[in-house]
């Protein structure tokens, strides 16, 4: 028998090999139109990063070696340029020569693989824009990054190699920049699991554009500037381009085979083609989507070798293998993190109609006793009523690639929920939890499934209605740094002792930090005679993450390296060094509290957390003590802060800042007061400084809204709202008032000389950019809502305040 294969790499080899090992006395003829015929091109991107330091290590098999050991005719740099079924015989020619032949088959395998798309933009016929796809390439992309030395480059398209790529340039010194058309990068993932991959390229010095597309390409000044349709434009000295590949179909197309609705070759379950003595493999074929059971594309390395050991044996003992099709199964590492995902996402659930329900869960790596513990955010999605486990995404920085794998597993065998509970894992506090992040996955959704919780998903909050009850069940510590907008606090250690307070007839929405305090204020709530209550799926940290906008990459970031440039570089001064790993929110705060107390001035503390809000925390944190962040660093799940004990005129302060602003304490709800401090505040505005009014106490009346929105209220709240203003258009004179006479009286007189009214102070305050700070304490013991201020109004503490006022050369109390 003779055997012809067209294409070489994961799947033409491995056929090749496998047919050799089925069939001692077949005669194989592989062509392969490259000079290789079996590489890692997945590795290509760690070559051009220098972690993989030998290009040697690419080359799985040699043309020799394979020769020696299977006996095959490999012909390298030898195309096919045409495939003639009913001859049963193909047209070859030789690169190198110009020579052409045919060459007759028993069996024919098709392993053309994919192409790079290369759309027609103006200018992208640049030797500066390179493209990703096989050695040539490589060696291409390498040379340039040695010879050249480009300190920036743009990669379009923020797929897995795009990534791969972003990280492997910024190995080498290079400023990146990723364009991305959609919303998110990484397509397989939902954004809220992609947000997090935003994070870590943004902390990284990534800048990230999304939703943009590249104009055109212009060489400039030696390099290239990329001009986006947002009409921004990107000076760089080297473009990579990843927005996709297409199945390379062209001869099966031009030899009359059938192509599927998708553009791939269309295969049967046995990987034969239309032409019965005609089978197709890897990235050019259409598969079964394991999930949807809808045609797909999927280009993975993986499922291309499985699919050539069933098209050797098939083609050698008859179609009796059956390929059952793929699901995606794919990971990789961005930076510190790791990115993994099996089976269908919500987009490809949506676009196929069919009905799911989705939890997240955040765990740890390991036992958070243990050392070393990091986080792992794990999403799943599922069928509503048998739980059948329809896909799943990890993002963590250590044992992604374990819980992909066990999710996966369920998958591919069509199982539920319920058996990810009944997964047996080896566990031992270095490598888990007693309750796997999988286990716990399980737990959650049964918990959905059968009704002991309802849950509500990050992008419902905005649409909760006026009269919903939002409660925040974390410590007092946790919410001061942050909360979803309108939650108030009530810790779940509390929350019983507040249950009178609620009223049991309105929707109530609960948060905590990941969903399991949250989960418990639900059980507490729904036992005690609640009956619409949802709890937040992945809590506060889903949501924060996936609300956060994309970071804008600073020049000069406000770390050490700025520091440096401003004079207040790190000394040599005493370090104490804590570890708060493994402690969630506030647990590192607290820490940091605590030892930051205990230093001398000018003594610096080193603190280690895996709380990944802590970065951001403890900037904040530093900003109101006015204690020096000398350096910030997160590196593979561990934020690593140094903090330097200062006094507070010894701050650094960056060039150009001075303490020319103006803060007012707003206190009264006199219309006269109220008068005078919005002229002050506008006055001062418009020479140029920054102002913040601080509204407290009666003063918050000044900030309602006319027309407020129905909000619910305990008995005191409602009390305060029946003898209290209702908004500025009801406040009265501090002097001859006289039963609202004096108040009317002075807004005729002031309409009369055209005087502008409260309420146009109160807009051209909005308009000239003035900082109006509602007191959140004020607001809790008056029962004021945030729904019921100005749109413009933010809320904060005395912190807030303060922090302002520090930068403040003039403090007024009205």
């Amino acid at each position: 028998m003779k055997y012809l294969i067209i294409g070489g790499v994961a799947g033409g080899a491995t056929v090749a090999a496998r047919l050799r090992r089925m069939d001692e006395k077949a005669n194989i003829i592989l062509f392969e139109r490259g000079k290789y015929v079996s590489y890692a091109n997945c590795g290509l991107p760690y070559y051009i990063g220098g972690t993989i330091n030998s290009r040697e290590k690419l080359f799985v098999q040699t043309v020799k070696g394979f020769t020696n050991r299977f006996r095959i005719d490999i012909r390298t740099e030898q195309e096919v340029t045409a495939i003639r079924p009913d001859k049963k015989e193909v047209e070859v020619k030789n690169l190198s020569t110009g020579e052409t032949y045919t060459e007759s088959y028993d069996k024919l395998v098709l392993s053309p693989g994919a192409e790079p798309l290369r759309p027609s933009i103006e200018g992208i016929g640049s030797k500066k824009i390179f493209t990703l796809r096989n050695v040539p390439d490589t060696d291409t992309i390498k040379a340039y990054v040695n010879e050249e030395k480009p300190k920036r480059a743009v990669v379009v398209g923020g797929g897995f190699i795009g990534l791969e790529m972003a990280e492997n340039l910024h190995e080498q010194g290079i400023h990146v920049d990723v364009v991305e058309m959609a919303n998110q990068v990484m397509a397989p993932l939902d954004f809220s699991m992609a947000a997090i991959v935003h994070q870590q390229l943004t902390d990284k010095g990534v800048g990230l554009h999304l939703e943009d597309g590249v104009s055109r390409f212009e060489e400039k000044n030696g390099g290239v500037t990329v001009h986006l349709r947002s009409g921004k434009q990107i000076a760089t000295d080297m473009v990579l381009l990843s927005i996709g590949v297409r199945p390379e179909t062209r001869l099966a197309k031009e030899a009359g085979l059938s192509l599927g609705s998708l553009g791939g070759i269309a295969v049967n379950e046995y990987m034969q083609t239309s032409a019965p003595d005609i089978y197709a493999l890897g990235d050019a074929v259409e598969v079964r989507h394991l999930v949807t059971g809808k045609p797909a594309l999927i280009p993975l390395a993986g499922p291309a070798n499985k699919q050539g050991r069933i098209v050797a044996d098939n083609i050698v003992y008859g179609n009796k293998e059956v390929y059952p099709g793929t699901m995606g199964t794919s990971i990789a590492k961005v930076f510190d993190l790791t990115v993994a995902t099996a089976g269908a996402n919500a987009k490809l659930l949506k676009r196929e109609k069919i009905v799911y329900l989705s939890s997240y869960t955040h765990s740890a790596s390991h036992a958070g006793y243990y050392p070393g513990a990091i986080p792992l955010s794990v999403k799943i999605l599922f069928a509503p009523e048998s739980g059948k486990l329809l896909g799943a995404q990890v993002v963590g920085f250590a044992g992604v690639d374990k819980r992909i794998e066990m999710l996966a597993q369920v998958i591919q065998r069509g199982g539920t929920v319920y058996d990810l509970i009944e997964l047996e894992h080896a566990y031992a506090p270095p490598y888990s939890s007693a309750k796997d992040p999988v286990n716990m996955a399980g737990f959650v959704a049964e918990n959905i499934l059968k009704g002991k919780s309802r849950i509500i998903h990050w992008r419902e909050i905005d649409g909760l209605s006026a009269d919903t009850i939002r409660l925040d069940v974390r410590t007092r510590e946790e919410y001061k740094l942050g909360t979803i907008p309108g939650f108030i606090n009530i810790p779940v250690d509390e929350l019983r002792e507040h249950l009178a307070e609620l009223p049991k007839e309105k929707p109530i929405v609960v948060t905590c930090a990941v969903g399991l305090r949250g989960y418990l204020a639900y059980r507490i709530l729904t036992q005690n005679g609640f009956t619409n209550v949802r709890n937040l799926s992945g809590g506060y940290k889903t949501w924060s993450i996936a609300t956060a906008p994309v970071k804008e990459i600073d020049d000069c970031p406000a770390n050490s390296s700025q520091a440096a440039n401003c004079g207040c570089s790190a000394s040599q001064a005493t370090t104490l060094k804590v570890d708060a790993c493994g402690l969630m929110c506030p647990g590192p705060v607290m820490q940091l509290k605590k030892n930051y107390a205990a230093l001398g001035t000018g003594e610096q503390l080193l603190i280690t957390a895996t709380d990944q809000a802590f970065g951001k925390d403890v900037a904040s944190w530093c900003k109101m003590t006015g204690a020096e962040l000398v350096s910030l660093e997160n590196k593979n799940g561990v934020v690593a802060a140094t903090i330097r004990k200062q006094e507070k005129q010894e701050a650094c302060n960056l060039p150009g800042k001075t303490a020319d602003n103006k803060t007012l304490i707003v206190f009264s709800d006199d219309l006269d007061k109220a008068l005078a401090s919005f002229v002050i505040a506008n006055g001062a505005a418009s020479t140029g400084r920054k102002v913040t009014m601080f509204f407290t106490f009666w003063g918050l009346d000044i900030i309602k809204k006319h027309r407020k929105p129905t909000v619910s209220k305990d008995l005191f709240g409602k009390m305060f709202g029946w003898m209290l203003p209702a908004h500025s258009g009801k406040l009265k004179l501090s002097k001859m008032n006289m039963g609202g006479a004096g108040s009317r009286m002075m807004r005729l007189i002031m309409k009369k000389k055209r005087i502008d009214s409260l309420e146009s102070l109160i807009q051209q305050a909005v308009d000239n950019g003035i900082e109006m700070i509602a007191c959140t304490m004020s607001m809790d013991v008056m029962g004021i809502q945030k729904e019921e201020l100005l749109d413009n109004v933010t809320l904060g503490g005395v912190a807030s305040y303060l922090e302002r006022a520090e930068e403040a050369n003039v403090n007024l109390f009205i």
